[in-house]
């Protein structure tokens, strides 16, 4: 029997935004899911944090600190762990408001705090971020986390059709081996399992997005923005990670946590 894998993921829990209904819809999920068959890698796709000390948009205050924000995603992430165990890999990818915190511009965080702000040196919290394999956010392929045919990315794109457009960039990026799903977060909106068309014309590649985690925010640079198809979802993958070049080889359903 080949290697299999066995993956969890969700994005954009905006902290300490997140929406505990669905955390605890998640948590339960995770738990049975585990108990039938062990998860062998969870993945979240970006912007744990809400990182609104690190915005531009002055207009939004900060109701919280940084610190309020690092000790309650430590929580998140610790709470993840303690449901799927010792045995399950972890990984990051760092969205835009994660990065956010670190970017040089003086018009975020001053260069001269930016250090202090580094979640992997703050005392107390340091030790679980330091659990999480950490994927920086940058265009490209270092920006993703691939695991045999499944790719899993924040994303940059945002408007109609952003899903299939950054995922055919990140499958050619990635080697462009057909028979792959791309899975994004960044947009808010889920998109269930979806395949890539050009027209009339079927392409092998497959994309999907797990949308948010965090309640209905709306900060003031969002007040234009629909949140009409906001939701929150975990995307639950299966993969073969031996043979996965010579056909698809994966399976997975976008589970609903509102």
């Amino acid at each position: 029997m080949g290697k299999k894998a066995r993956v969890a993921s969700i994005s954009c829990s905006h902290v300490p935004h997140q929406s505990e209904s669905a955390i605890d819809t998640l948590l339960n999920l995770l738990s049975t899911l585990n108990d039938e068959k062990p998860f062998t890698d969870f993945c979240h796709q970006g912007d744990l944090f809400e990182a609104q000390a690190g915005s531009v948009h002055l207009e939004d205050a900060p109701e919280h600190s940084l610190l309020d924000e690092f000790h309650a995603a430590a929580d998140l992430l610790e709470s993840i762990r303690g449901v799927l165990g010792p045995r399950c890999k972890f990984h990051w990818l760092l969205g835009n408001h994660d990065a956010n915190i670190q970017q040089k511009n003086p018009k975020r965080i001053p260069r001269e705090l930016r250090q202090l702000c580094d979640w992997n040196n703050v005392p107390v919290v340091k030790k679980e971020f330091r659990k999480w394999k950490q994927i920086p956010y940058i265009h490209g392929k270092n920006s993703c986390l691939e695991i045999g045919p499944l790719i899993y990315l924040h994303g940059f794109k945002c408007g109609n059709n952003s899903d299939e457009l950054e995922g055919l960039e990140m499958a050619y990026m990635c080697g462009g081996f057909a028979h792959r799903l791309i899975t994004r977060g960044h947009t808010h909106q889920p998109l269930n399992i979806k395949q890539c068309s050009r027209g009339k014309i079927k392409l092998p590649w497959h994309v999907a997005n797990v949308g948010m985690t965090a309640f209905d925010i709306k900060p003031t640079y969002m007040e234009r923005k629909s949140t009409e198809n906001w939701g929150r979802a975990c995307l639950v993958a299966e993969a073969d990670l031996v043979n996965w070049k010579e056909g698809r080889s994966w399976e997975a359903e976008l589970i609903s946590l509102d």
